[in-house]
């Protein structure tokens, strides 16, 4: 210890150590190097022997571990996304640590299923499922003790914790969820006789989903609905006064008609709020031309008055809604953006601060240094992984890293590096011989060519004229070819790079159910008229015929738009299972039981069944159109109906139903859920799809989209499939442009992307030593996409303002050259 001291920065509070940079040595070279940085901040040099004097003895292979620790934390941080401010002592960076455990997390993830799911069981229960309410109680006491150890752990290790509102949130809920089992615990206990208390609570549960930091992707999805409502507020409000204008004109022309009725007899706007019911409705396309009908058969010119409401409120007020909340959508989606890189640089330059020492006049990590930190980042890589994913931050050869290449550190973490022994197939692994003879490479140099994908290709399609005409004579010749076809492909490629692409697990699975159904039929000797499932699962794989138009441009952009909305679908699916739990429980306790499904047989039913249980609906168009089934009975039942109102069509009819069994107030429960799932969440949705299409049809005429890292990777010939180029023909990171320019002629070869599912397979039985696996452009999110585009537009050392979120909420970014 005499030999080392630590060079601290009282101001940056800043430290570096010595012994460990292994570039000076002794105290002379440690005053020399003192004395070169004395010209900042005021610093202080502690050797040895004061160092000592610490009353804790701290060593400074103690500091270090502590301060690699925070470090490999941020730098996983920036990995992957997450935003949270935690504290930085050790006991509390060990504690961050333990909270994003995978195994917390996906305890997290199933308590809250188990929460959502004690509605099945739970009054009214699905029929056969119902549990003893005391059961449930003892299940979900057991969910919120889990939820309030999660949200202690995380008030434990976070920076203002009490600011950030889901944490208030899950904090509320969990009270309220409580105050809720024992009030009800209490009334079925105390009350006599026993009636059923309102579980009030239970809307509450799909709150953990949204404001647990765990759920990140469906959060941000109602963070941007939380952002929206305020802009088009005034467009809904306008809307609505809109609805209120007309319908007391309709209430002026029509109630003094009395010839003036609907065809079963009902009254035409004899109601103010009717009349604004029927002409909301009317925006919806559900009720049109029955609404107008009446009108129009009396006299030809009240016509007029429905074709102007509805240019007015259908097809203007609803197109500037769709307007603004694209607008809003396309702002937040910027901003989450900024925030994200921003994000990301921040915390990278923390742990560049942490672990920096000073060589040759500038600020660098060391390669012993680098070394440690990956230990913790990635501790189950060889020495040889950790050398080459330095060689590409090592851009001068100097075994140290500037801080300008640090800040690439997270996507080049995002980059899968293998090595030979993760490329080989099993096959190749355990009958090397066999697998590299000759005929065997022969096999696989046909397998790769692209006359084998459209020779099956061509295959499929004269496998559909043969199912289109019914002709049943050939299924076993092309379900024996299907099978060497992924036999074949498994051989080549193996089954690791094999089943990451999604047209090989597609045609895997129904393959596998062909082989399965074929075998069920042989030995129960069903014949082909009881047993048709051969056919069924050969027309699912006819659908592999879609990825054939990808590969032409023309469709290309529809195509990709289709496949890159595909995972940010389970994002807004789950947004809408919140909703629809949210409105089931609600709809179950108001309407639970009103309508039964008790068949339509009048003849044949007790009194007390007939009209779907409920003689308020005889003679309704909800009994006679056969609704009986479209309930709030169980949740599942709910859900149904749930997603019948979403569709729009008939939703009048199934409210009216409920009307009649209620009131006319049941109408707010219905106008609340149009209004939030179809008129708010269902409009964000399609302007995502918007944004989606808009970028792809972008990123088709922007010849190069790849990070700084990427690009160092190709130049290093590092990546699978790549050579080093020649020096005086590479093109500089820097030169690279994220514009929408046309592809340069020489280009455009390179560029091109076939996403076949073998030729997307890259041929790695040539490939030595380690190897980055790059993505294709076609390949990665639109969030990766759009980050990769902002950073080309800031500068290097740019970490964004020291703001807080609301700074972004306000602000407007510059990514105008993709939109």
């Amino acid at each position: 210890m005499a030999d080392h001291g630590v060079i601290i920065d009282v101001n940056a509070g800043e430290s570096s150590t010595e012994g460990d940079s292994g570039i000076e040595n002794g105290k002379n070279d440690t005053r020399s190097e003192r004395d070169t940085v004395d010209s900042s901040p005021k610093q202080v040099h502690f050797d040895g022997d004061i160092y000592a004097q610490k009353s804790t003895q701290e060593s400074d292979a103690t500091v270090n571990e502590e301060k690699l620790l925070l470090a490999g934390t941020l730098v996983l941080d920036a990995k992957r996304g997450r935003n949270m401010e935690f504290k930085t002592d050790h006991n509390h960076v060990k504690a961050y640590i333990l909270y994003h455990k995978f195994y917390l997390r996906w305890l997290l993830y199933f308590f809250i299923i188990i929460d959502l799911a004690l509605a099945l069981v739970e009054h009214p229960a699905v029929p056969g499922w119902l549990a003893p309410y005391w059961a449930t109680m003892i299940v979900e006491g057991l969910c919120m003790a889990y939820f309030t150890f999660r949200i202690c752990h995380c008030a434990y290790v976070t920076n203002k914790f009490w600011k950030d509102t889901k944490n208030i949130m899950v904090i509320g809920c969990i009270v309220l969820t409580m105050l809720d089992i024992i009030c009800f615990i209490v009334w079925q206990n105390l009350v006599t006789p026993p009636t059923r208390a309102i579980r009030w609570s239970r809307s509450l549960r799909p709150f953990f989903i949204v404001n647990f930091s765990d759920g990140k992707q469906i959060r941000r999805a109602f963070r941007n609905i939380r952002r929206t409502v305020p802009d088009i507020l005034n467009v809904l409000v306008l809307f609505i006064l809109s609805v209120f204008l007309f319908a007391l004109l309709a209430l002026k022309l029509f109630y003094k008609r009395k010839n003036l009725v609907y065809p079963n007899g009902d009254a035409y706007f004899k109601n103010y709020f009717d009349c604004v019911w029927d002409l909301y409705v009317l925006v919806t396309t559900a009720n049109n031309p029955d609404v107008m009908m009446p009108a129009y058969d009396y006299n030809n010119f009240f016509a007029v008055f429905f074709i102007i409401y509805l240019i007015i409120c259908l097809y203007i007020f609803m197109s500037i809604v769709l307007a603004a909340i694209y607008n809003n959508y396309k702002k937040n989606l910027k901003n989450e953006v900024r925030m994200s890189v921003y994000g990301k640089r921040r915390r990278l330059a923390k742990a560049f601060e942490l672990l920096k020492v000073r060589q040759s006049g500038e600020y660098v990590i060391t390669k012993a240094c680098w070394i440690k930190l990956m230990g913790i980042v990635l501790p189950t890589k060889s020495a040889a992984h950790l050398e080459v994913m330095m060689r590409v931050l090592d851009v001068g050869g100097n075994q140290c890293i500037r801080k300008k290449h640090f800040m690439g550190l997270a996507d080049l973490l995002q980059v899968e590096l293998s090595e030979v022994k993760d490329r080989q197939t099993l096959i190749e692994k355990y009958f090397p011989k066999v697998y590299n003879a000759y005929a065997s490479v022969m096999l696989k140099m046909v397998v790769r060519h692209k006359f084998f994908r459209y020779s099956f290709d061509f295959l499929i399609f004269v496998n559909a004229f043969f199912i289109a005409f019914d002709i049943d004579d050939a299924d076993w010749f092309f379900l024996s070819m299907f099978m060497a076809e992924i036999i074949l492909k498994l051989y080549t490629f193996g089954a690791k790079e094999f089943f990451l692409r999604f047209w090989n697990i597609f045609d895997f699975f129904v393959i596998a159910a062909c082989v399965i159904a074929s075998a069920v039929e042989v030995i129960i000797g069903a014949s082909s008229d009881e047993f048709r499932t051969l056919d069924v699962l050969l027309v699912l794989r006819v659908m592999r015929l879609i990825k054939l138009f990808g590969s032409i441009q023309r469709f290309k952009v529809i195509i990709m738009t289709i496949v890159n909305i595909g995972p940010s679908i389970l994002t807004y699916g789950g947004v809408i299972l919140v909703f629809y739990y949210f409105y089931a429980i609600i709809g179950m306790e108001i309407f639970n039981n009103k309508i039964q499904y008790f068949g339509y047989n009048e003849s044949m039913q007790l009194e007390n069944h007939r009209y779907c249980g409920n003689p308020a609906l005889k003679g309704s168009l909800f009994y006679k159109s056969q609704y009986c089934s479209n309930n709030f009975n169980d949740l599942l039942k709910s859900i149904v109906l749930l997603f019948e109102l979403t569709v729009v069509n008939q939703w009048h009819v199934l409210t009216s139903g409920f009307v009649l069994v209620t009131n006319k107030a049941a109408r707010i429960y219905f106008f609340l859920f149009h209004l939030t799932c179809v008129v708010l969440v269902l409009n964000i949705f399609t302007a995502f799809i918007l944004e989606a299409f808009i970028l792809e049809y972008s990123l088709q005429k922007v010849p190069k989209l790849e990070s700084q890292v990427e690009a160092k990777i190709k130049e290093m010939g590092l990546g699978i499939g790549s050579k080093k180029p020649n020096k005086t023909t590479s093109t500089s990171v820097d030169s690279l442009e994220l514009v929408e320019n046309e592809v340069p002629p020489d280009r455009r070869e390179d560029d091109k992307e076939n996403d076949s599912d073998t030729d997307s397979i890259p041929d790695m039985s040539q490939e030595t030593g380690l190897k980055f696996h790059l993505k294709k452009k076609s390949r990665k999110k639109v969030e990766v996409l759009l980050m990769q585009m902002f950073e080309g537009e800031i500068e290097d050392d740019d970490e964004g303002p020291e703001l807080d979120e609301e700074y972004f909420s306000t602000r407007r970014p510059t990514l105008e050259s993709v939109t």
